[in-house]
């Protein structure tokens, strides 16, 4: 398992475009992805549990990924929530 905070500072949050390309990116890896906000745990591949976690711009996330390709896949989200999520 590895994991990593960040701070979201895409304008808009984790709304439906952004929410989108994350889950798009993170559905072609094995392990699960986790996103972890305000103490709650959210499956970082599913559109709708991220659209429910309403993550705002300057939140807090910690990402977390657990199995084969875990390196890979965190590198990428990272990546993806720094440049802006597409934005």
């Amino acid at each position: 398992m590895v994991s990593k905070l960040i701070t979201l500072t895409n304008p808009q949050g984790f709304h439906m475009r952004p929410a989108s390309v994350f889950t798009t990116a993170m559905g072609k890896y094995s392990c699960d992805v986790t996103i972890n906000f305000n103490n709650n745990k959210y499956n970082g591949k599913s559109l709708l549990n991220i659209i429910a976690a309403c993550i705002k711009c300057g939140s807090e996330i910690e990402i977390i990924c657990d199995g084969t390709d875990e390196k890979e896949a965190l590198d990428e989200a990272i990546q993806l929530i720094e440049s802006g999520l597409g934005e």
